[in-house]
């Protein structure tokens, strides 16, 4: 899954890399190549993640309805992908207007086309994750972390039990995948709770404290869009093969304590 989500994604920053010019015949020819191969990746993406849960369902031996909804993948924001692929040029536009260097102006661009199309890929595999578990014999549900490193607030949702319903992405970017489980009363809430411990020990050793509701370090982290956010994302848990446990690192710096988290 992550192959094809890294493949679309290098394609679309490739077609607004290679672009000379940003106008709007330019946008428009970007968005003529772009969108019909992120939504050809988002239909693999929902077919992969429907055969993958239709081969649990019959290993485990549970009812399972194949099938993929194209608009429930392609049209799920419900505007027109124009629109969503036009908000790269206008972030650009922006950019320029506030006096931000030209080829700086194009990073801040690309950097959102990017981020556009890693949200739709993901987005594609959770919503047919959560349509084929709804639709199959399987009561209940967990986050499967992917990728070498993982937020602390990811790893944290990994570690609990989840009742059938939409498995939507944690926070921007997230990658965490889906792994049906057979029985929503098996003894507790929490499926993995050495890792649980870890992690909160790991935070607790780094800050002097841990939020277990796993949201405020009180450096008031928010979405793009000024949505909250839990400030868990800023943290990055490595998990080593489960023999070291959680090596707890910061994204995008190295910090020392809580004072620090307030400076950047």
């Amino acid at each position: 899954m992550a192959l094809i989500r890294e493949r679309v994604v290098l394609y679309g920053s490739t077609a607004w890399g290679q672009s000379r010019a940003f106008r709007d015949a330019d946008i428009e020819r970007i968005m003529a190549r772009v969108i019909p191969v992120v939504q050809a990746g988002q239909m693999q993406a929902a077919q992969v993640t429907n055969a993958y849960i239709g081969r649990l369902a019959v290993l485990a031996g549970v009812t399972w309805t194949p099938g993929v909804d194209r608009d429930a993948i392609i049209d799920y924001r419900g505007i027109p992908a124009e629109e969503v692929y036009r908000r790269p040029a206008v972030a650009t536009y922006s950019a320029l207007a506030k006096g931000t260097p030209y080829l700086d102006a194009v990073k801040v661009g690309a950097a959102r086309l990017v981020g556009i199309i890693a949200t739709d890929m993901q987005q594609a595999s959770n919503r047919q994750a959560s349509a084929a578990i709804a639709g199959s014999g399987f009561s209940a549900f967990r986050r499967q972390l992917s990728g070498r490193e993982n937020c602390a607030f990811c790893v944290i949702a990994s570690t609990q039990r989840y009742l059938k319903g939409d498995l939507l992405p944690l926070h921007p970017a997230c990658d965490c995948e889906t792994m049906p489980l057979l029985s929503a009363t098996d003894p507790g809430q929490v499926i993995n709770r050495n890792l649980l411990e870890m992690t909160h020990a790991a935070i607790d050793k780094q800050l002097g404290f841990t939020d277990r509701g796993a949201r405020d370090l009180d450096i008031g982290k928010v979405s793009s869009s000024g949505q909250p956010l839990s400030d868990y994302t800023d943290l990055i848990v490595v998990n080593d093969h489960g023999e070291l446990g959680p090596v707890l690192g910061w994204r995008g710096a190295k910090f020392t304590g809580a004072d620090d988290l307030h400076s950047h």
